[in-house]
């Protein structure tokens, strides 16, 4: 599933989201810029991927950029070292926190698993629905 292409409907609210097309190869750090970017976001704050939609917080699958900067806990993993192929699957649904200090969440979910194309430049936006928030809103 590497070399497979994973697409992603990320959605902010119901009326705003993106569609990021990306290689299963990438790993969930690359994945969370690719999101944070793609919502016109600086990719400056630290994030985690969790399972449980209704309460990250009682997650069982928990992956958060803590881990790679040496703070690990218990069942926790680390998102430069696993790769998006290894975490998703179709439908498969996360949430994405981004900023643990302005909690902007994101519900990401695997709507596609397809062939790369040649000449094409992954990650992609490739689709861009509802205007994006202000990450620093006056």
């Amino acid at each position: 599933m590497k070399d497979k292409i994973f697409t992603f409907k990320v959605y902010f609210e119901e009326k705003v989201y993106r569609v990021i097309e990306i290689p299963g190869e990438k790993s969930l750090y690359d994945l969370a810029e690719a999101i944070v970017k793609a919502f016109g976001f600086n990719f400056d704050h630290a994030f985690g991927f969790y399972n449980n939609i209704e309460n990250l917080y009682e997650s069982d699958e928990v992956y958060e950029l803590f881990v790679d900067m040496g703070q690990s806990e218990p069942g926790k993993k680390g998102v430069k070292d696993e790769d998006v192929c290894d975490v998703f699957e179709l439908h498969k649904q996360m949430i994405f926190l981004f900023d643990y200090g302005d909690d902007w969440m994101f519900l990401v979910e695997c709507k596609a698993i397809s062939d790369r194309v040649s000449k094409v430049r992954y990650p992609k936006v490739a689709q861009k629905v509802g205007k994006a928030p202000e990450q620093y809103p006056e």
